[in-house]
């Protein structure tokens, strides 16, 4: 869905799911500096992430650029509030993925599980639309995104806003190593941890 006509359906704003802090730099700078007056929530949700030790890191380097955030984007006043109050539970995930844990199926079913729970949360918030920052990963499976977050949108009466935000991979990669976010090797899940 183009980005105004998403916008202009949200009504109440956008949630955008957030992988990690590396993948929200420039999907965040994009979407705040396009509309400073979007009510914008960053909603950390990964249950697909282990060992717990590497949640937490993910989770605390997305709190340190949710507080850099004004120095990238001028018109924000403060720091983001980032919910992160989805509890950490890879109980979830194990379960989706163990019924076919080859790719892409396992895949799949991690996108399905974390955008499912972004669309929900979007509709119970009051937010129109939802996004996630794993459409700005080169790694990721953009079709199966794609598809989770469609099929999310119709199940819960919200927008999914598709966005491409792989063309500001090289600014985004610049930008978290200026910060010193911490940068993970894989996307968390055990399956692909090597």
């Amino acid at each position: 869905m183009e980005y105004k006509n998403a916008i202009r359906e949200s009504q109440g704003g956008l949630l955008v799911h957030v992988c990690c802090a590396p993948c929200a730099v420039y999907p965040l700078k994009l979407i705040l500096g396009r509309d400073p007056g979007l009510r914008v929530l960053p909603w950390f949700y990964n249950p697909n992430i282990q060992p717990l030790e590497e949640f937490r890191r993910r989770r605390d380097a997305l709190a340190f650029l949710a507080f850099m955030m004004p120095s990238m984007v001028p018109a924000l006043a403060r720091p983001l509030e980032v919910d992160f109050s989805p509890p950490y539970n890879p109980g979830r995930f194990l379960a989706a993925a163990a019924l076919d844990p080859a790719e892409p199926a396992r895949c799949l079913a991690c996108y399905g599980l974390r955008l499912d729970m972004a669309a929900r949360t979007a509709a119970e918030r009051g937010l129109g639309a939802f996004t996630t920052t794993l459409l700005y990963s080169r790694r990721q499976r953009h079709e199966l995104i794609r598809e989770a977050g469609l099929k999310a949108a119709r199940e819960h009466g919200v927008a999914f806003f598709y966005e491409d935000f792989r063309n500001g991979w090289q600014e985004g990669l610049e930008m978290s190593r200026r910060l010193g976010l911490y940068r993970q090797r894989w996307c968390g899940c055990v399956y692909g941890a090597s």
